[in-house]
């Protein structure tokens, strides 16, 4: 089955007003675009367009006992997102079933799990750059970056900084704020501007002046420091599995995860951060830029498939479908058009900004265009 669907972006503040237009060759909403969901999730569901009665594809998949296991995301960020991290499985259940017997619905604002699953996700770089701060890095390296400011009031915070492990207790009392950190921002923040265009500036650096300008004051600003800054190229991909923390800073990308809405905030936002919830979630190991790299499946077509069998994204490069080419569609896809034109099944055309949902074993492309396939299991 060939399902035509479409939705609207979500307005979210730190959304940008053109990307996501610019990109689809959509109409400007006037207002921020942050991100076009293509999937069931509830929080918005795409709209069908043609092949169904069904009014949207959540309605379509649950008359027929079905779910996703994915959401497909166009994201757009002018400005950076909070930093967060996703729990595992297991760690979703028993929140979700304690926030239950505590009576905290699942709208109020300081619910912190909405379902009982997991949400590992991937992006794929559009825009140069994509910027991110993605997972922890070695504590050597935060640690060079700090003497280079050459401030003694950052000394409380290189005092803790012993080794990898010290990351355990420095990060709680970095979120924690209070009278001890405030001071430690600020210098993060003078050194920042007082060493731009310096040989001792560096990308982390970059970070703490971007994060200064949107959220001067909150401790994660303190938080960028000890984590990497991750810039994307076109075509550049980031797995971040459940406990990795992580912030896009700016740019436009193409976002897939598993279907769930569990996110544990730790900081540059307004919206509800709790600390030891986060830390129960949170791996707090030092890592290498959590990159992950494709495999070609067939000449111009590239698949992304991370260690979790709720999705995959597979990137058809422009005309490498000029003859066609078939794909493993693993249960169910979602196919987006981001340029060019192709068909599906020898009977759906997408045009640019295009999209469609596709519950076949296989997955015929032909045409010139560009498209990305999410599938799931």
């Amino acid at each position: 089955m060939l399902l035509r669907i479409e939705n609207t972006p979500r307005p979210y503040a730190w959304g940008s007003a053109t990307a996501i237009a610019d990109l689809l060759g959509t109409a400007p909403s006037g207002g921020p675009e942050a991100e076009l969901w293509l999937g069931d999730h509830p929080g918005s569901p795409a709209r069908i367009v043609d092949g169904a009665e069904e009014p949207n594809l959540a309605a379509y998949l649950k008359a027929r006992g079905q779910k996703l296991s994915f959401l497909l995301k166009v994201l757009a960020a002018a400005e950076p997102l909070s930093l967060q991290a996703h729990p595992t499985i297991a760690q979703a259940k028993e929140g979700f079933a304690r926030e239950n017997a505590a009576g905290i619905a699942l709208d109020d604002p300081k619910r912190n799990y909405k379902d009982e699953l997991h949400k590992p996700e991937l992006i794929y770089a559009l825009s140069d750059p994509f910027i991110a701060l993605a997972g922890f890095r070695a504590v050597e390296d935060s640690v060079a970056d700090l003497r280079s400011a050459r401030s003694a009031r950052l000394e409380p915070l290189l005092a803790r900084l012993t080794g990898d492990a010290a990351l355990t207790d420095v990060v709680p009392w970095l979120i924690s704020g209070g009278a001890e950190i405030t001071p430690i921002v600020d210098a993060l923040i003078d050194a920042a501007r007082r060493l731009e265009h310096g040989e001792l500036d560096s990308d982390s650096w970059a970070s703490v002046r971007r994060l200064a300008r949107h959220y001067p004051g909150d401790p994660g600003v303190a938080i960028s420091m000890l984590m990497h800054t991750v810039t994307l190229r076109p075509g550049e991909a980031l797995y971040l599995p459940t406990g990795n923390i992580h912030s896009y800073q700016e740019g436009l990308a193409i976002e897939v995860m598993a279907a769930s809405d569990n996110v544990l905030r730790g900081g540059l936002t307004p919206k509800h951060v709790d600390v030891p919830e986060l830390m129960r979630v949170l791996d707090t190991h030092a890592v290498a830029e959590p990159r992950i790299d494709p495999v070609e499946v067939a000449p111009g077509v590239l698949r992304f498939t991370p260690d979790v069998a709720d999705f995959a994204l597979t990137v058809v490069q422009t005309g490498a479908a000029a003859e066609g080419v078939t794909l493993d569609a693993r249960g169910s896809t979602i196919a987006l058009c981001l340029e060019g034109s192709a068909s599906l099944q020898e009977t759906l055309v997408l045009e640019r900004g295009q999209a469609a949902f596709c519950d076949d074993d296989v997955l015929s492309i032909r045409g010139a265009g560009r498209v990305i396939i999410a599938t799931g299991s």
